[in-house]
């Protein structure tokens, strides 16, 4: 296996309009496209596995191969240590796995294959208990508009 390395890659812009860059380890391939080693917390589209090749001179990236997994993120404006003790557990039984952890927020990656309906019911149900807290997917909608599906997941769960 290769070494791993660190690439910064476009997250959005701050409120002042300034670009906001997130610094993501990767295992850089023979074509030197980078696959993610976990979920990122900012930017959007890709999850932990991903293979993304960088658009030259710029933190601009294209998604090369999707591994199937879900990037989901949880906040809160509480401590978020009981949540993610009641969400992790399911998700690890799931093969799922907790990529980033600080006070405010968790980062999840799951693979698709498990299921929207059995991965959305452990979310609303640990977050029942949780008001001031809320999960999204990181990579299941456009990323600049926030509502179209990008359907990736399509080739991962269709029968063989």
């Amino acid at each position: 296996m290769q070494a791993l390395q660190v690439i910064e890659l476009f997250a959005g812009h701050r409120p002042d309009g300034q670009p906001v860059v997130e610094r993501l380890q990767v295992q850089v391939l023979d074509d030197d496209s980078c696959r993610l080693v976990k979920s990122p917390v900012f930017v959007k589209g890709v999850a932990s596995g991903d293979v993304v090749k960088l658009v030259p001179n710029s933190q601009e990236f294209e998604v090369v191969k999707r591994a199937g997994n879900l990037c989901i993120r949880v906040f809160s404006r509480d401590d978020i240590e009981a949540l993610g003790e009641a969400i992790t557990p399911h998700l690890e039984k799931l093969g799922g796995e907790l990529d980033h952890e600080n006070p405010r927020f968790l980062v999840y990656s799951i693979h698709v294959s498990c299921g929207f309906q059995q991965i959305e019911a452990i979310f609303n149900d640990a977050l029942s208990q949780f008001p001031n807290s809320q999960w999204l997917y990181a990579n299941v909608y456009d990323p600049n508009d926030g509502t179209t599906p990008l359907n990736w997941w399509n080739e991962f769960l269709k029968p063989e």
